[in-house]
């Protein structure tokens, strides 16, 4: 075996090592030791994806060296490889960006512990992607829950522990859903391996043999995982988790913790139950049903908003909705569209957090628009990158978010014709929506006040600075350079099936 192949492995326990050793150390040694491990994280997964692109083929790390059903294993492929790289990223801009807030908004004796939970957070994440064991998948999504949980509620107020209180009840249910359709399938198959799981399920569903707790079990983990990655109507905990973390913490939960859920989900489409299962339980159906009221009523609800936080976490209701639209409707195009705005979603929404706390530092802290006028003249480069990132959501041409709504309009147009037309309806009217409350945003943060529009002696922190240009380029890289992206995403989505 190469070196190279152990690293989505050395990956994972390195975050876990690391989280203990920030334990003991100050807030900001550890802060240092976490900047530099999630670098070091991006260049190992950097290595493995040219690895597998040049094999050409997806391969398994058998932890511990035991075969099934002993031992458990990772596997990795073209679309793991790309996913791991693109979180480390974003984890990497998230904390650089808002690192001034962390040491501002959380007590010193606790920052430390901070990095800790990022530490955990991020071996879950990496887990979830490369993890081939439905059991060890659900132990990385109690540490990602926990974790989360944690990164909510350091902030220590009153805000942000009522925040976190309505996070765990949601999680807890989410959590207790997908363990019993787990148990179930374990109890149907045997296996917990994602591989020895399929076959098994194949052969129950070729035989027409326990169809209804195939189905159970489908609808089980289906609703659990929408629950934790707040597709509607579960998404009543997510305005105020995103809305009152610190701008860290809202940029990892809202483009990483939700994402790693969804794409787990994607996992057990593809390895688990089979994507042709999944379309004859008219699962696909449903999510998809959620998926398009998702899209409206995040819309409708960010248009109500006057604090800039709450809005932006309102419009990721509707992104979500946007995701799980195109897994909704059954096809490859669909899913590839789909896996291509979890990654414009990811660095669009953590741009515009870290963006909106730029903004209200120079605003007396204030989140609602009557006192962010001005607000993109006194923090410019804050005020730019929130508009790019307001703009890619909207869908403005050589952004992000403009080329994933083109894939989703590509893919509504060779699924079948019912979805068709309800998917392109919606992604118009939706667009329209966006346009209201994210233009509005904008121009509020431009509109000259009478007064001064600038804090005298006022300079933005070189980290924000760098983080935000960095995640300028990346949508537009997104934007312009989608095709190499998506021919990996399809290529990985290949090496699922």
């Amino acid at each position: 075996m190469d070196l190279i192949q152990n690293f989505p492995f050395f990956c994972i326990i390195m975050c876990l090592a690391s989280g203990v050793i920030c334990s003991v150390l100050s807030g900001k040694t550890a802060k240092r030791v976490c900047l530099t491990l999630v670098t070091v994280l991006g260049i190992m997964n950097v290595c493995v994806l040219c690895y597998v692109l040049k094999t050409g083929e997806s391969y398994t790390f058998m932890m511990g060296h035991f075969p099934a059903p002993w031992g458990n294993e990772l596997r990795i492929g073209v679309l793991e490889a790309l996913m791991a790289v693109f979180f480390c990223v974003i984890m990497l801009l998230s904390l650089v960006g808002g690192i001034k807030f962390v040491f501002e908004d959380i007590e010193d004796t606790k920052t430390n512990l901070y990095f800790v939970m990022i530490n955990l957070m991020m071996s879950s994440l990496l887990a979830l992607i490369y993890t081939n064991d439905l059991f060890n998948a659900y132990v990385f999504v109690e540490i990602n829950t926990i974790a989360a949980f944690a990164l909510i509620m350091i902030r220590n107020n009153g805000h942000s522990l009522v925040a976190a209180a309505k996070y765990i009840i949601m999680s807890a249910l989410g959590s207790g859903l997908i363990l019993m359709g787990l148990s179930m399938i374990y109890d149907l198959t045997g296996h917990l391996l994602m591989s020895n799981v399929k076959e098994q399920i194949s052969l129950i569903n070729a035989n027409g043999n326990y169809a209804m707790p195939l189905t159970v079990v489908i609808g089980l983990i289906c609703v659990g995982l929408a629950i934790k990655s707040s597709l509607f109507p579960f998404h009543s905990w997510l305005p105020d988790a995103y809305g009152y973390s610190t701008a860290s913490s809202s940029a990892i939960l809202s483009s990483l913790v939700s994402k790693s859920y969804i794409f787990l989900l994607i996992k057990i489409f593809y390895r688990v139950i089979g994507m042709d299962v999944m379309v004859d339980h008219k699962i696909t159906n449903v999510l998809f049903a959620f998926a398009i009221i998702g899209m409206l009523m995040g819309s409708i609800r960010a248009i109500n908003a006057h604090d800039i936080r709450r809005l932006i976490a309102f419009s990721s209701i509707a992104q979500i909705g946007y995701i799980y639209m195109g897994i909704g409707l059954g096809t490859q195009a669909g899913m590839i569209a789909a896996i291509f705005h979890i990654m414009s979603h990811a660095a669009s929404k953590a741009m515009l957090f870290i963006a909106a706390r730029g903004l209200s530092e120079v605003s007396g802290g204030s989140k609602d628009f009557s006192d962010l006028k001005g607000a993109g003249y006194r923090n410019k480069i804050a005020g730019v990158a929130f508009a790019v990132g307001a703009l890619s959501m909207v869908g403005i041409p050589l952004l992000a978010g403009f080329t994933s709504k083109v894939y989703f309009a590509e893919a509504a147009v060779i699924a079948s014709p019912k979805k068709m037309w309800i998917a392109m309806v919606t992604l118009a009217i939706s667009t329209i929506l966006n346009a209201i409350y994210f233009i509005r945003a904008t121009i509020s943060i431009y509109t000259p006040r009478n007064e001064h529009y600038a804090v005298p002696g006022y300079k933005c922190a070189k980290t924000m600075t760098v983080a935000l240009v960095l995640f300028i380029i990346l949508n537009f890289f997104l934007g312009i350079f989608s095709n190499s992206i998506v021919q990996a995403i399809e290529t990985g989505l290949g090496m699922f099936a």
